[in-house]
């Protein structure tokens, strides 16, 4: 089943190709870029579940730094996994300190990369869900300070069935 957004950027249009068909039938909206120049731009419109970053843009260089770290500026538990050609352990390392969520290497494996993205979209999903919870949270101990303050009464007996509410909730 078709489900959630993917921003996919990489300045080869055969690898764009072929990831727009083998992610068809698993994402409803695929997104491709060329560049990273129009990529915040996108973020905003297009509000991706996860993003398929290519690693190597400029000859030579083969940080990840050409939208990682701009990503996560916007949006801090956006999934973030990078593509490149070359395998390197150390290059592995230091993005997933800069934030990616995982790291894939060219020529991929289709399995291999459909679950990496398909985890990521769950990790998405999820952070999303605490968020709702935390929120949800919030209200529910601002209305029980309400309440508390309204009609609890300061006695040590309704202050423990107080804490015992509160725990429960």
């Amino acid at each position: 089943m078709k489900k959630g957004n993917i921003l996919i950027v990489d300045d080869n249009k055969n690898v764009l190709s072929a990831l727009r068909i083998l992610l068809s039938d698993y994402f409803e909206n695929i997104v491709l870029l060329t560049s990273p120049n129009t990529l915040m731009s996108e973020l905003r419109d297009k509000n991706p579940d996860v993003v398929l970053l290519d690693m190597n843009f400029s000859a030579g260089i083969n940080s990840g730094n050409e939208g990682l770290s701009e990503i996560k500026k916007a949006d801090e538990e956006l999934p973030v996994v990078l593509f490149t050609a070359y395998a390197d352990i150390d290059l592995a390392v230091k993005a997933l300190k800069g934030g990616a969520t995982d790291f894939v290497v060219k020529p991929w494996d289709n399995a291999k990369l459909l679950a990496t993205l398909q985890s990521a979209y769950s990790l998405r999903q999820s952070r999303k869900e605490v968020k709702k919870l935390r929120e949800k949270q919030s209200v529910l101990n601002r209305d029980i300070q309400k309440e508390e303050d309204i009609c609890w009464g300061k006695s040590p007996a309704m202050q423990r069935l107080l804490t015992m509410i509160k725990t429960a909730a």
